[in-house]
């Protein structure tokens, strides 16, 4: 195994924990931006800067293949800061792109790279309506023309790309986040998810756990996050000062 990373999405709010614990696990990590004003926080942060757009399949496939990666992970996303509401309608539909088109491109780069396994990040709270807690079997809610099947369908599209890749794919359903970065200090609405304990799953999701899809959540009834508890060691009261003290 190469212990080589490349991690689309590096300076978003999961990205900024998830880089110093596979830095400290001794894996080197290539990670991306958009804006080249952030490569300099990707080297603080003992990251390679990669300034690509997902969008350039061109460009994005001659990145993943120059990092020779061992692992690709997709936390990429392109929402307002806070979730700001008079910003969300659109951002929700170039986020609904980003999850189809831009993964088609991230998953394209991935196996031309010869990348082992690809962990993504997807959401935990488009289920379609029915018993809950929700498990990873049950379906989304698809079938609408409103802005929320459409994200829905952006999310079916990223898993079914990223389970019918020929790597293994792991997806991430997270809860709601809150936390350093995300616009939340505090837990709101139905299936919250510190920040800290997302970035967590996925760096457990690097080296655990077989192929297929996993809630992320807190337990409060919405979901259960019983398969990645029991698969990848996930605990959801895990922040950082656990990485600090070791």
């Amino acid at each position: 195994m190469s212990k080589r990373i490349f991690l689309a999405g590096a300076t978003g709010a999961i990205g900024r924990c998830l880089a110093p614990m596979l830095i400290a696990d001794g894996w080197q990590v290539a990670g991306t931006t958009r804006s080249a004003s952030k490569q300099q926080m990707l080297v603080d942060m003992g990251v390679e800067p990669v300034v690509v757009d997902v969008f350039d399949r061109a460009k994005l496939e001659a990145a993943v293949i120059g990092a020779g990666p061992d692992v690709v992970i997709h936390q990429l996303t392109d929402l307002p800061a806070g979730l700001d509401p008079d910003r969300m309608g659109e951002a929700l539909v170039r986020n609904a792109r980003l999850r189809d088109e831009g993964t088609r491109n991230l998953v394209a780069a991935a196996v031309k790279a010869g990348a082992r396994r690809l962990v993504a990040q997807s959401i935990a709270f488009v289920y379609a309506a029915g018993t809950m807690p929700y498990r990873e079997e049950d379906p989304l809610a698809v079938t609408g023309d409103d802005e929320w099947a459409l994200t829905a369908r952006g999310v079916a599209s990223l898993e079914t790309q990223v389970l019918a890749a020929p790597v293994e794919g792991i997806v991430l359903r997270y809860g709601g986040l809150y936390g350093p970065r995300t616009g939340f200090d505090i837990a709101t609405g139905h299936a919250p998810l510190h920040v800290e304990a997302a970035a967590h799953a996925a760096y457990l999701a690097v080296t655990r756990g077989p192929p297929g899809i996993y809630n992320v959540a807190e337990t409060d009834g919405t979901v259960t996050s019983e398969k990645a508890a029991a698969a990848l060691g996930w605990d959801p009261d895990w922040r950082m000062a656990r990485l600090i003290r070791t």
